[in-house]
């Protein structure tokens, strides 16, 4: 339990994003220690504070590698010989896996830095307008369902943390169930979103930090995962109308690599290199050269995936050339060294910086949006000429062949291809085990809604048998051993 215990005293980071413009809205000094005395008494106070809730985000054991490293390994997307991501490759985590305790951990430590915010940055009038006053309250908001949808997502129904644990007898808490826990999230971003502005004024910022736009995209993925098609249909439409992000998918896919604050990405986990935590996960995935080492990499991509994709015609895979360590093939590279540096290897991110890489991680893309957008559409109605106009919106900057409602005629054609080119888009992005599963609990939910491949088929591969309760991670050991309310997942 202690490890939820702030006392008031956590480490500020502060959120460098790589420009100056953005540094003038972040750079914040941070302070060691924070007690009831000291703190939360101004407008710098609560700058820092929502700077310090941005910052949980960065850790090696959150978006730094782990988070997806977790959403990858157990996919069929991604394979490795590391024996650190055994257990993830074959689908075989234990409550004592490293990796879903790393993360399991981070997130929570993120919620009680938001909950400080959401408790006391609403009672400082010194130093601060009530607008920007309210906006910080709403980036908190936005980054507090951020993190329990990513907890849901993992392992069903969590503890709630609604303030601040200041004190040890507040931190023992019962798990809630998988609905409560999206009832809370949906709760905190309709807070979020009218609190949040549409634009900070700078378009690095807009990335750097949780706008509007960020809001009804992440409304959009989870009523997507809760198969809330019509609400998730109108949360997409407004990220689609939104001109922040441009009008259609008109940047070349190529240069929306790597992930830096470009026009299509609503809200990245920012990494300025070595002047902050450092992102780590370019370094585990690419092979050396350019990354610092030679070792067994994470999240090699799978001869499946590599043989599925169309590497001379499709942009987001087409061969580009030779590049330092081996042949560029826009989403992937084929190593050409010895040993653990040949074959292919992740390339969305191309920068390792000695595991300091200065890329970001996208948590929320336009591309993602338009095919939620054409998923929610298929479900709720069938195939319609505006869910076909999203799908073909992705094809088209793709250059692969538009297709039409006479070739997708029915929900099943048409699901099989948003899944192949949410695949094929958003490959190694930290999606595809999660979509995979949602998946799987959409066919329980409903047996009409079959997808060609999901969670259950790839257990099955992996362990001899569809063994529903890996659709979830076990609880931390240490979170069962720490909290005497805390409850096991089945099977495990």
């Amino acid at each position: 339990m202690k490890r939820y215990i702030n006392q008031f005293l956590f480490v500020l980071a502060i959120l460098l994003c790589g420009t100056m413009s953005c540094k003038k809205v972040l750079e914040k000094p941070p302070l060691t220690a924070i007690t009831a005395d000291n703190y939360f008494k101004n407008g710098d106070d609560a700058e820092s504070a929502i700077t310090g809730c941005y910052d949980a985000l960065q850790d090696d054991g959150y978006y730094g590698s782990v988070f997806n490293i977790m959403g990858e390994m157990p996919s069929d997307d991604a394979t490795s010989s590391n024996a650190d991501v055994f257990t993830l490759d074959k689908i075989q985590w234990t409550s004592t896996t490293s990796q879903p305790g790393r993360f399991f951990q981070n997130a929570f430590k993120g919620i009680n830095r938001v909950n400080s915010v959401i408790k006391y940055v609403p009672a400082i009038t010194t130093g601060i307008t009530p607008e920007r006053r309210g906006q910080i309250v709403g980036e908190a908001y936005f980054l507090r369902a951020l993190h329990y949808f990513n907890l849901v997502k993992c392992f069903g129904g969590v503890s709630i943390h609604l303030t601040p644990t200041e004190t040890e007898a507040q931190a023992a808490i019962a798990r809630s169930t998988t609905d409560q826990v999206y009832a809370q999230i949906e709760s905190d971003l309709s807070a979020a979103e009218g609190l949040l502005p549409n634009s900070f004024g700078n378009t690095g910022i807009d990335r750097t930090r949780a706008t509007k736009g960020a809001v009804n995209a992440l409304q959009a993925k989870v009523y997507l995962y809760e198969r809330k098609w019509q609400l998730s249909i109108s949360a997409a439409g407004k990220v689609i109308s939104n001109s922040n992000y441009g009008v259609g998918l008109t940047t070349p896919f190529n240069d929306l690599l790597p992930f830096k604050n470009k026009q299509e990405s609503i809200f990245e986990v920012q990494y300025a290199g070595t002047d902050d935590g450092g992102f780590t996960l370019p370094d585990l995935v690419l092979p050396s050269p350019p990354a610092s080492y030679s070792f067994p990499k994470y999240n090699i991509p799978t001869d499946d995936l590599m043989n599925a994709v169309d590497k001379v015609n499709d942009e987001r895979w087409k061969n580009r050339g030779t590049v330092e360590g081996g042949v560029s093939y826009t989403s992937a590279i084929l190593g050409t060294g010895d040993g653990n540096d040949g074959g292919w290897f992740v390339y969305k991110w191309r920068n390792t910086n000695f595991f300091a890489s200065k890329d970001n991680y996208p948590l929320l893309t336009l591309d993602d949006v338009y095919l939620m957008y054409a998923e929610a559409s298929n479900e709720l109605n069938g195939p319609t000429t505006d869910g076909l106009d999203k799908l073909n919106a992705i094809l088209k900057r793709a250059n692969l062949d538009l297709t039409s409602l006479t070739v997708l005629s029915s929900k099943d054609s048409f699901r099989n291809e948003v899944d192949k080119q949410r695949r094929f888009e958003l490959a190694f992005q930290g999606d595809r085990w999660f979509d995979l599963v949602r998946y799987s609990k959409q066919t329980i939910a409903d047996p009409s809604a079959v997808h060609k491949v999901n969670a259950l088929d790839i257990i099955k591969q992996q362990r001899g048998d569809a063994n529903v309760n890996y659709l979830l991670f076990a609880i931390p050991l240490d979170e069962m051993n720490s909290n005497p309310l805390a409850k096991q997942n089945p099977g495990f």
